[in-house]
C-alpha cells in the first residue's frame, strides 16, 4: 500500500451502531467519521452482547462497514479472520466478551506486516488492574503492541504505560463532531435546572451521589434531571429528582439544550489520573450548554475554569453554582465553550494526529 493512499483499518470494539451501556460509541463514531473522511476504510467488529442490537442508536453508518458478528468463540474467529489483509488492526479495552482472547489473537497480524493498535477507552482501570495484578495476560502483551492510543489521561497514563514495556503510547483525547452535536430548540421534557447523562457504574456512583444527589438535596426548589441506565433503585429518592432512563444518542443535543446547565461527573479513576474529558463535556459544548463540571487536574487544558466552564469540588459547591446562575451568564459560558472546542477540538483534529502515527508506524515497519 502507498502511504499516500487510505488505509484499511479494522476495529474490534464494543460497539459502533449502540451506546446501550456503551459509553464510548460518540467516541468510536467520531474518529471513524473523520479517518473516513480522510480517505481510509473502516470496517468496526462488534460482538452481538448485552441486546446492544436491540437498543441502537443508529443504522449502519455510511462511514463505516459495521459487522456483528455472534458473541460467542466461533465467532470471534470469524471476525478475525475476515480482518485479513487489513493495514492496520485495533484492539480496543472493553468489548465485553473475549477481551483477552482478542488482544492476543490481533497480534498475529503484525506478521503479515500490519500495524497492531490497542485503543484503551478506560486507561485508568487496565492500568490500575494490571499493576495489582502481575499475572494479568494483558500485562506482557503491552510492549507487544506497536502503539498503545488513549482515550485519555495525559502523562500519567503516558508514563505508566511506558513502565509496563509500551513501544509507544499516544493519548487521542474525546472531541466534538460538529455535525452530531450542536445547538438545537430546547423542549420541556427535558426542561430543568441542572442535567446529568452517565450510566450507574462502580467507580462512578459514590460520585453521582456527592455531586448531582447532594446538590438535589440543597436545593430543593429546582428541578434535576438525571439520564442514564442503571438508576432505577438503590439510589437517593429526592422528589425534584427526574429520572429519564437511557437516553438516545440523538436526544442528548436536546437534552443539553433544555437544562440551564449540565453537569459533568468524572468516574473516580478517570479524576484521579486527571486529564481525561469524557464525551459528554465535548457534547455539551458542541450544544453551548453551560458546562459545572467536578474539579480534575488538566480541565483548562481543554476549558477555561470560569470562563467556558463552571467547576465544583463537591456537592454543595455545585448547588452554590447553580442557586448563582441565571440564564444570560449560562448562555455566555455555552457560547464560548462552543467556540473553545470549534477552534481546537474536533474529531477532525484528532483523526489527524491518529493518521501521523499510523502512517509513521507503517513506514518504519516498511523499513524494517
Amino acid at each position: 500500500m502507498e502511504l499516500e493512499s487510505g488505509m484499511k483499518i479494522a476495529f474490534f470494539g464494543s460497539s459502533l451502531v449502540s451506546a446501550y451501556w456503551n459509553g464510548a460509541a460518540t467516541y468510536y463514531r467520531g474518529i471513524i467519521k473523520a479517518l473516513h473522511a480522510n480517505g481510509h476504510e473502516v470496517t468496526f467488529y462488534e460482538p452481538d452482547i448485552y441486546d446492544r442490537q436491540k437498543n441502537r442508536d443508529i443504522e449502519d453508518p455510511p462511514y463505516a462497514r459495521s459487522v456483528v458478528y455472534p458473541g460467542d468463540e466461533e465467532g470471534m474467529r470469524g471476525a478475525l479472520k475476515m480482518a485479513s489483509g487489513a493495514d492496520v488492526v485495533v484492539k480496543t479495552s472493553g468489548i465485553g466478551k473475549f477481551d483477552s482472547g482478542l488482544e492476543e489473537a490481533v497480534l498475529e497480524f503484525r506478521k503479515s506486516g500490519a500495524v497492531v493498535i490497542f485503543w484503551d477507552v478506560d486507561a485508568p482501570v487496565t492500568l490500575d488492574r494490571v499493576k495489582n495484578d502481575p499475572s494479568d495476560p494483558f500485562r506482557r502483551l503491552i510492549p507487544e503492541y506497536d502503539v498503545i492510543f488513549t482515550y485519555g489521561g495525559g502523562e500519567p497514563v503516558v508514563s505508566a504505560y511506558r513502565s509496563f514495556g509500551a513501544r509507544e503510547c499516544v493519548p487521542v483525547y474525546n472531541a466534538l463532531d460538529p455535525q452530531t452535536h450542536y445547538p438545537v430548540p430546547g423542549e420541556r421534557r427535558f426542561e430543568g435546572t441542572l442535567g446529568f447523562l452517565g450510566n450507574r457504574l462502580p467507580d462512578r456512583e459514590a460520585r453521582v451521589k456527592e455531586f448531582f444527589f447532594r446538590a438535589a438535596g440543597i436545593l430543593t426548589d429546582r428541578l434535576f434531571l438525571l439520564g442514564g441506565s442503571g438508576w432505577e433503585s438503590g439510589v437517593p429518592e429526592i422528589l425534584n429528582v427526574k429520572r429519564l432512563g437511557h437516553v438516545f444518542t440523538h436526544e442528548h443535543n436536546v437534552f443539553n439544550c433544555s437544562n440551564l446547565a449540565v453537569l459533568n461527573i468524572n468516574r473516580q479513576s478517570m479524576a484521579s489520573y486527571g486529564y481525561s474529558p469524557p464525551t459528554r463535556i465535548f457534547e455539551a459544548a458542541g450544544a453551548a450548554a453551560c458546562i459545572i463540571t467536578d474539579a480534575w487536574e488538566g480541565i483548562e487544558q481543554f476549558l477555561l475554569p470560569g470562563r467556558e466552564c463552571l467547576v465544583a469540588r463537591d456537592g454543595s459547591e455545585v448547588a452554590e453554582i447553580v442557586r448563582n446562575l441565571d440564564s444570560e451568564r449560562a448562555s455566555q459560558i455555552g457560547k464560548a465553550a462552543r467556540e473553545r472546542v470549534l477552534s481546537e477540538h474536533t474529531y477532525s483534529r484528532r483523526a489527524r494526529e491518529v493518521e501521523n502515527v499510523l502512517q509513521n508506524k507503517m513506514k518504519t515497519a516498511r523499513r524494517s
